[in-house]
């Protein structure tokens, strides 16, 4: 029996480079196929592009019938479309990867071996990024050293993306039981389980664009990645706690000796040290309740996790 991949691919606003992803793209996954025996689809998660990101993909359809497009009714996001695509995809192995060629197809060969190795999970290593300046890779470093040590059994990979690959179990098992309102899929992909390996690239810079990951929106993804995976964050009342207790206690301590010998401290610059430092650190574990609070409140509600507008493939359009 012939065996399917799925790549899977997040669209949004990418009009600029959207042809010349998928003129490169496709001629590996052919030669790929024909080399592996494996066939392919190719699925095209539109997430409510405002550009002419649509109108492409509904051209690349209507002459490829390895083509499938997932059109949003709006914007829900990176992680949503990704999502979708696992969905919507019938591989034994699915590739999820953005269409800006920074995650490079040349990758995809690779890949199929590690599937037909037995491997369930396979995550790709950056080693490089063309684009990266100081900070963020400052900050890339920082933040997996950070959940590594906030979560416990679940361990990231250092410069781990969001280019991935799963076999069909595993898909089957995130559509089914991993259907939280706020993710982090990476995470997840980790955290099933089962066999698992590592493949390295390069991340080249984008062919046309910019990033749709501002600062504030990997400061968002960062929270919802430790408020996933970690409940330390909620136990800091009960370390600051401890910690302010003691810091009384050494203070009242420092005051009683230098009152003895006469040389009293100022109190109001203690008092104000130590209420400043208290006051921070009692709004910080007061921002992850917050945060916390808003994961429950968007799992209550139980609303889908996105709304498809239509399937568009070469037999035409499908309104959902």
């Amino acid at each position: 029996m012939t065996k399917k991949l799925s790549v899977v691919v997040s669209v949004y606003n990418e009009e600029l480079g959207l042809r010349q992803f998928y003129e490169h793209t496709t001629p590996i996954l052919k030669e790929t196929s024909q080399r592996t025996g494996w066939d392919y689809e190719l699925i095209f998660v539109n997430d409510g592009s405002r550009d002419g990101s649509l109108d492409l993909l509904k051209e690349f359809a209507s002459q490829d019938e390895k083509v499938a497009v997932v059109n949003f009714a709006a914007n829900r996001g990176h992680e949503a479309a990704m999502i979708a695509g696992i969905d919507y995809s019938t591989g034994d192995g699915v590739v999820c990867m953005d269409a800006d060629l920074q995650h490079p197809p040349e990758s995809i060969p690779a890949i199929i071996e590690k599937f037909d190795e037995g491997y369930d999970v396979v995550s790709m290593i950056r080693t490089a990024r063309a684009d990266a300046g100081i900070f963020k890779r400052i900050t890339s470093v920082a933040f997996y050293k950070v959940m590594n040590a906030l979560s416990g059994k679940t361990k990231f990979e250092n410069n781990s993306s969001d280019f991935f690959a799963i076999s069909r179990r595993v898909a089957l098992i995130l559509k089914r039981d991993y259907r939280e309102r706020v993710r982090f899929l990476r995470g997840y992909v980790q955290n099933v389980g089962f066999k698992k390996t590592t493949l390295e690239f390069e991340a080249s810079a984008r062919v046309a664009g910019e990033s749709n990951y501002n600062l504030r929106a990997l400061v968002k993804l960062s929270l919802n990645a430790i408020c996933n995976f970690s409940d330390v964050p909620l136990k800091m009342g009960i370390y600051a706690g401890v910690f302010s207790l003691l810091l009384a206690f050494i203070l009242i301590i420092y005051s009683i000796v230098q009152y003895f010998l006469g040389t009293a401290p100022n109190g109001y610059s203690t008092l104000i040290v130590v209420l400043c430092f208290m006051f921070g650190v009692l709004f910080i574990i007061l921002g992850f309740i917050s945060e916390y609070l808003a994961i429950i409140f968007a799992e209550v509600k139980n609303r889908p996790i996105y709304i498809v507008d239509s399937i568009i493939t070469k037999d035409g359009e499908e309104l959902k």
